[in-house]
C-alpha cells in the first residue's frame, strides 16, 4: 500500500492494527511519501493507494481505477493557542497572514495555491516545508498560519489553535482507497479497504 504521511496517525496506523487482529496472516507492506501515484497500480507493484484529491482541482484519475471514498478532510487554519478566536478564517483574510504551506509541487501545495488565487490573491508563504510537524511547530510558536488537512493534526497537540474549516469557500481533499479495476474482487484488498474505511470514520469521529 502507498500512503501519504498525513494520513498515518489516524487512518494508516489504526487500519493496519486492525487488520493484524482481524487477520493474522495478512501482511501490510506501507510505503509512505508525498509522492504517491495512482498509476503504480498499473504496475501491479502494489494493490491498494490511499489517495488523495482536492475537490477545487481537476480529477486526474487514470481509467482502469477503481476509487472508494473514505473521507473529506477539510483543512484547517492553525495558529499558535491564545492568538484570536475560534470562528471560521475566511480565505481572504489569509492575504495578511505569514504563512507555512507546502511546496508548490506537491498536491496540497498546489491546493493551498489555487485556493488563495481564487480568493483574490497569490499567497507570499514566510516558509515552505512539506513537513506538517515542522508546520504546526511554526504555528506553535507564532511564527506562522499553517494549513493542515484536520486528519494530520493530533488533537492532544499542545500550544496550538485550529480553527472551523475556511468560513467563504473551504479547501478540503477527498481521502480514497484505490485498486485495479478487476471483475472478481480480492478478499485482501476488500479487508485493507474495509479497515481504511473504518479508520477513517471512527478518525474523523474523534
Amino acid at each position: 500500500m502507498i500512503t501519504p504521511p498525513s494520513t498515518v496517525t489516524r487512518i494508516v496506523a489504526p487500519a493496519v492494527t486492525a487488520l493484524g487482529s482481524r487477520h493474522p496472516p495478512l501482511t501490510v507492506t506501507c510505503s509512505i511519501t508525498d509522492q504517491a501515484q495512482l498509476r503504480v497500480l498499473a504496475l501491479g507493484t502494489v494493490d491498494v493507494v490511499l489517495g488523495q484529491r482536492y475537490h477545487h482541482l481537476p480529477d486526474t484519475t487514470p481509467r482502469g481505477i477503481e476509487v472508494s471514498r473514505l473521507l473529506d478532510d477539510p483543512l484547517l487554519v492553525v495558529t499558535a493557542a491564545g492568538r484570536g478566536d475560534d470562528r471560521p478564517v475566511a480565505r481572504r483574510e489569509l492575504a495578511t497572514h505569514p504563512l507555512a504551506v507546502p511546496p508548490p509541487n506537491t498536491e496540497c501545495g498546489q491546493a493551498v495555491l489555487q485556493g488563495c488565487r481564487q480568493a483574490g490573491f497569490t499567497p507570499v508563504p514566510r516558509y515552505v516545508t512539506a513537513d506538517i510537524a515542522a508546520q504546526l511547530t511554526l504555528a506553535r510558536s507564532g511564527l506562522a498560519t499553517a494549513l493542515v488537512p484536520r486528519t494530520a493534526i493530533d488533537p492532544a497537540t499542545p500550544g496550538i489553535r485550529a480553527v472551523p474549516p475556511i468560513a467563504d469557500l473551504p479547501v478540503q481533499r477527498l481521502l480514497f482507497a484505490a485498486t485495479r479495476h478487476t471483475e472478481n474482487a480480492n478478499p485482501t484488498t476488500t479487508a485493507v479497504i474495509a479497515a481504511l474505511r473504518t479508520a477513517a470514520r471512527e478518525g474523523h469521529t474523534a
